[in-house]
């Protein structure tokens, strides 16, 4: 009820929305530039085509700024993770993309909270994790990352003294928003009762400490123009930062008067929002001042430095011999006193702090700053402040000494992250549709499983089944070549697939050349690559017993079988696509499973595929360990083996990289031929995707080889299996372009280990 009445609420608002939009804009133009992110629309370069990112969100500067520790440490334990960070504010994002070069992969707009807005964000960035910084309480943001199972964490929390009462008073509505957190880590032990009080549970809250005291300062040099200003003069320095105002003052008419009552000082003054950097200049002109602006300079030797831009102040600190911190004489709750203070700076506050009251408590028990009732006291403690040797020491110490929550919320996020594989629905009306057949396939396919196991017949030789719980490709073929390598005198069983004839077939070994229409494409890709002897037909066992006529293999391995009930099977190998690895969690059409995961309590052993080409395998094994406890898990990783033309001549790297390329395929998943293609440094100019087993026309090959002639492309990539698919006389149809496909081959970590289990499985059916 909760989520329903906010959702009301916001459509009775959307009218004065709209008129607060086109009023920000009208002050701001930069703000109509950020709408299409604000909306939901992120580049479509930033599209993640598996899961596993993660997205941080921080309003503004100070919650940037607090997170580059962590993301640092992030970015250094797990370098392959993608992080994408949002913001709220022009000066949140202008300091976002200073400062988080290298460390974030993309800075954008948080989008409104709105369902249709929030879920547009992330099927493009398909994160894993969604980290909110400090206070940011969204419902629909939260309820949308729940319902992907994506996990939820606020990092850093903290309730304000001023925000409490109103927490407190609509804890009924805050409750079940907060309680959709997986972990909500806190500054303090008093903002976890805070937390507790708003409505949180006592089991999601823990006080992690403070990630703004491990702040370190970036130490990169100022900018020539501020540094001209400070080396125009060897005089004192002290800077005025992130000053504001409130409805009753100005902070800067404070620091003006105490700049006038400090003769051979120099001030810079920094005012916390850009939309004043105007009305602070006119102050300074008709206080008839020394002054000069950043962006002009057009006087180094003023007195005073305005600095009228965005993503600098942290960098300034060094060069200050005092810094008064702004948003304190006025009721704003003061600003971080932490930075000035790692750079080991004398720091001066107004009596307004409830926003970083834990931070000026533990400042002032140790004496490590100067607090002033009101600004008419500014100048005289700007002067004592300089005269205090120990201030500036006794402020770096009280900041070093809080340091360690960057290490204590990377170990809680990274265990979260670990354990979570989220899933994406498609939009309504088509999941409403898609999840009412899923359900008709749920249905029929438990039909068809239980009628299978009545029926099951068992070979007079081991049989070892390589298959998958999801439709489209895992890698199966390149695993399947590669245990057949290692289990000499083997025997294969297929269905198949898109072949024409029904009667079954045996070929006895590479030399059996029969049409495409009665073998299907997957097995003349075997044949090219490995001489073995295949049976093909629906029924496997019908095939087996054909193959076993003819040739006597010592073991069968049986192609796309863990469906396949009615074939008894010795092992159950059990391949999981890293890329795509659980069908979005469900049936199909709604999701590419073809079973329940329930099923995967039959596997031996699993297989993820493609390991190596996303960062939360970890997660992968986390769901096989919820519904197979025992069976071991192994990892592989895809590898292109070699670059072949169509009459089987090998193919070098330089003579396919010779000209301009279009990629094509009909795979189950043709985003794997695209990243083996960027894994070899190829890029073509365009990558055509087809249905799984296609087989190509001559229509078709015709048009392809125009359109790429048309774009001014030499050669034309494809797969092994693509060029199985071809029509005859293909080669005569591409000329004059040239034609390369690709052979794959797959690498497995602790392939010893499972050629032992398989045969230590055998050794077992032999005694049977």
């Amino acid at each position: 009820m909760i989520f329903l009445l906010y959702r009301v609420l916001q459509g009775l608002a959307s009218p004065a929305l709209l008129v607060y939009f086109l009023w920000r804009g009208l002050r701001d133009k930069r703000y109509f530039a950020t709408l299409d992110e604000r909306l939901g629309t992120l580049p479509s370069s930033w599209k993640q085509t598996a899961a596993g990112a993660i997205w941080l969100h921080a309003v503004s500067v100070g919650e940037i700024i607090a997170a580059i520790p962590l993301l640092a440490a992030l970015r250094q334990a797990r370098p392959r993770i993608k992080i994408f960070v949002s913001t709220t504010t022009l000066a949140g994002h202008q300091t976002a993309d200073t400062r988080l070069t290298g460390l974030a992969d993309g800075v954008f707009y948080c989008p409104l909270d709105t369902a249709w807005c929030v879920r547009r964000v992330l099927r493009h960035l398909r994160p894993s994790l969604v980290l909110i910084m400090e206070t940011e309480i969204w419902p629909n943001l939260f309820r949308e990352v729940t319902r992907t199972d994506a996990g939820l964490m606020i990092l850093n929390g903290r309730i304000s003294d001023r925000a409490l009462p109103r927490y407190r008073k609509f804890s009924a509505a805050f409750r079940p928003v907060l309680r959709l957190c997986d972990q909500i880590l806190v500054q303090s032990d008093e903002m976890a009762r805070r937390y507790i009080t708003a409505g949180a549970a006592p089991e999601q809250v823990t006080a992690a400490g403070n990630l703004k005291y491990d702040f370190t300062p970036a130490g990169q040099p100022p900018a020539p123009p501020v540094r001209a200003f400070v080396e125009a003069s060897p005089a004192p320095l002290w800077i005025a930062a992130s000053t504001s105002a409130d409805d009753h003052a100005e902070e800067e008419d404070a620091v003006l008067h105490a700049q006038t009552q400090l003769p051979g000082w120099r001030l810079i003054l920094v005012p916390r929002k850009p939309e004043r950097f105007e009305h602070v200049a006119r102050k300074l002109t008709a206080a008839n001042l020394s002054w000069t602006r950043r962006t002009q300079l057009d006087n180094p030797s003023a007195d005073i430095l305005l600095l009228d831009t965005v993503g600098e102040l942290s960098s300034l600190f060094p060069l200050a011999d005092v810094v008064f911190m702004g948003g304190s004489l006025v009721e704003k709750g003061g600003h971080n006193i932490l930075e000035p203070a790692a750079c080991g700076k004398p720091v001066i506050a107004g009596p307004h702090m409830e926003n970083f009251q834990d931070i000026a408590d533990h400042f002032e028990a140790r004496n490590a700053w100067l607090p002033i009732p009101d600004g008419s006291h500014l100048a005289s403690a700007i002067l004592q402040a300089h005269r205090d040797n120990t201030l500036g020491p006794a402020a770096k110490a009280a900041a070093d000494e809080k340091r360690g929550a960057t290490a204590r919320t990377l170990t809680a996020l990274l265990s979260l992250y670990d354990s979570r594989l989220p899933r994406f629905r498609p939009p309504q009306p088509l999941f409403a549709i898609e999840w009412f057949l899923a359900q008709l396939w749920k249905y029929g396919s438990q039909l068809d499983r239980n009628s299978k196991r009545t029926r099951t017949r068992r070979l007079p030789v081991p049989v070892i089944s390589v298959g998958n719980i999801t439709a489209g490709g895992t890698g199966k073929t390149p695993v399947t070549i590669e245990l057949l390598r290692h289990l000499p005198n083997s025997g294969l069983l297929m269905c198949g697939y898109g072949r024409d004839a029904r009667k079954p077939v045996v070929l006895p070994n590479s030399q059996t050349r029969l049409p495409l229409s009665h073998t299907g494409d997957e097995a003349q890709l075997y044949q090219g690559l490995i001489d073995i002897p295949i049976g093909i037909a629906a029924d496997r066992f019908e095939a087996g017993e054909l193959l076993l006529r003819q040739v006597q293999p010592e073991r069968l391995l049986l192609d796309d079988g863990f469906q396949h009930l009615q074939l008894a099977r010795d092992f159950d190998l059990v391949l999981v696509d890293a890329l795509h690895p659980f069908g979005d969690g469900e049936l199909l059409p709604l999701g590419r499973l073809r079973e329940p995961l329930e099923g995967l309590a039959r596997a031996s052993a699993f297989l993820i595929t493609r390991s190596d080409e996303v960062p939360c395998v970890a997660a992968i094994e986390h769901v096989l360990r919820r519904y197979n406890p025992a069976a071991p898990i192994y990892r592989a990783k895809t590898v292109p083996a070699a670059w072949r033309t169509f009459g089987g001549r090998p193919a070098s790297q330089e003579e396919v990289s010779d000209g301009p390329a279009i990629a094509f395929c009909g795979l189950g998943n043709p985003h794997s031929f695209w990243r083996s293609l960027g894994q070899l440094g190829l890029a073509p100019r365009e990558q055509i995707s087809f249905d799984d087993h296609h087989r190509y026309s001559p229509v078709e090959l015709r048009r392809l080889v125009r359109h790429a002639t048309d774009i001014g492309c030499e050669i034309l990539l494809t797969t092994a299996k693509d060029a199985v698919n071809l029509c005859e006389g293909c080669e005569g149809l591409i000329q004059p372009l040239r034609c390369y496909w690709l052979e794959i081959g797959v690498e497995i970590e602790g392939l010893e280990q499972l050629l032992q289990q398989i045969a230590d499985t055998i050794r077992c059916w032999r005694k049977i």
